[in-house]
């Protein structure tokens, strides 16, 4: 009988280049746990786990269409309902969309991935802004493709800095990032920005992916989309019911492409690659007519608590002796900076916070910034009388941090 061989099974390189610190750090804190410390999860931007419900309408949709037998394969572009309704709401919105240019994914991060590989060959280039949100460079690093990282300037509101963007440009280039509002700084871009983002892009021959995930949770009020600045610009726009529905387990979510003809192909492409994987989970499509046709009443008490949030993070962010941080004008994230001692990383700093404290953020590193430079961001989907605790945990931890030296 032959001897089996021992030796591991050699995994792909392409792990390797692989990497999403909002989850990645979570195998810390298990181990912080497992030592007997309580942990208070700040990394991952769940509502639903801070307490948020999903609208009850929807919960009742995806159940009747569960208990009505729609439980099997649906078509790779979506149900009809479901493209028919976001295509509705882009026109109502002001970008005129059928039905047949809409996708919907198994969540924004499928869409985001169908897209790039649509668009990206390997060893092209792609604008991402820094930070940005660690998804695109992990989907980067799986199809050999390249970051080139624009700065948002914190000093500025962490608006773009158009004067680096056009130092970035080569003829590999193909693609421009634009989350707006934003993760993990909870910025919002103006409109001149906007435009201004338009304009470099169609000068350069690019493409604009616009993650607008978070578009209806700006605190005064839902956003414009951004391709009504331009209706014949090549932008591809995502959003979900996972943040301003409060459904993220559900992963759905939808791309819909602008109506330029020079973006045909890519549709194309799009579903043909989406045929490749069937289909998304078919009884919670169901709920997107119910969400973007139906009760949106939720999103105003919602932004209001998230707003409410934000002021206690920024406060009490900003009273820490050695910490900034800019107003976050949506979302539920903040990207503060501690001005670490010199030889330290944002990554030691957030280790140390977990488990002297065991409250888990993420290093601004996993983001795309300088390890030295001693960002990290927070979650702040606690509620207020948490938050409060939280950050004066973070200030001790911070004061005893610092005068170590």
């Amino acid at each position: 009988m032959p001897t089996k061989s021992s030796k591991p099974v050699q995994v792909a390189g392409r792990v390797n280049r692989f990497s999403y610190a909002i989850r990645n750090i979570v195998a810390e804190a298990k181990a912080v746990e497992a030592r007997g410390q309580h942990v208070r999860y700040l990394n991952i931007g769940d509502p639903v786990a801070f307490g948020f419900a999903t609208p009850a309408h929807l919960v009742e949709t995806v159940a009747r269409a569960m208990r009505d037998g729609h439980n099997g394969y649906v078509p790779s572009a979506g149900i009809f309902e479901a493209r028919e309704a976001v295509a509705a709401d882009y026109t109502a919105r002001g970008i005129p969309v059928s039905p047949d240019r809409v996708l919907i994914t198994t969540g924004t991060s499928e869409g985001i991935e169908l897209a790039l590989n649509a668009l990206v060959d390997e060893g092209d280039e792609v604008l991402v802004p820094s930070p940005t949100y660690p998804l695109y460079t992990a989907v980067l690093a799986k199809i050999s493709a390249q970051p080139r990282y624009y700065r948002t300037d914190c000093e500025h509101g962490w608006m773009p800095d158009l004067d680096h963007l056009r130092t970035l440009v080569t003829p590999r280039t193909r693609v421009l990032v634009v989350i707006d509002p934003n993760n993990p700084t909870g910025a919002v871009y103006p409109a001149p920005v906007r435009r201004s983002l338009i304009e470099f892009a169609d000068r350069h021959d690019l493409t604009i992916l616009a993650d607008e995930v978070y578009g209806d949770l700006a605190y005064d009020g839902a956003l414009a989309l951004m391709g009504t600045f331009d209706l014949d610009a090549p932008i591809i726009s995502f959003s979900s019911l996972s943040k301003a529905y409060l459904a993220p387990g559900w992963r759905t979510g939808w791309v819909v492409p602008g109506r330029t003809p020079r973006l045909d192909d890519t549709v194309a492409a799009m579903k043909k690659l989406a045929d490749g994987r069937l289909c998304s989970p078919g009884p919670m499509q169901y709920g997107v007519a119910a969400a973007l046709g139906g009760d949106r009443s939720h999103q105003v008490s919602f932004r209001a608590a998230l707003a409410e949030r934000a002021r206690v993070t920024t406060e009490r962010l900003n009273a820490i002796p050695g910490m900034r941080c800019v107003a976050p004008r949506a979302a539920f994230y903040a990207l503060p900076q501690m001005s670490l001692p010199p030889g330290r990383t944002d990554e030691q700093y957030v280790l140390a916070l977990l488990r002297e404290t065991g409250i888990l953020c993420v290093n601004g590193s996993g983001f795309g910034m300088p390890a030295e430079a001693g960002f990290f961001r927070i979650v702040f989907l606690a509620n207020p009388r948490d938050l409060e605790k939280i950050y004066a945990d973070i200030a001790t931890f911070s004061r005893e941090y610092l005068a170590r030296g």
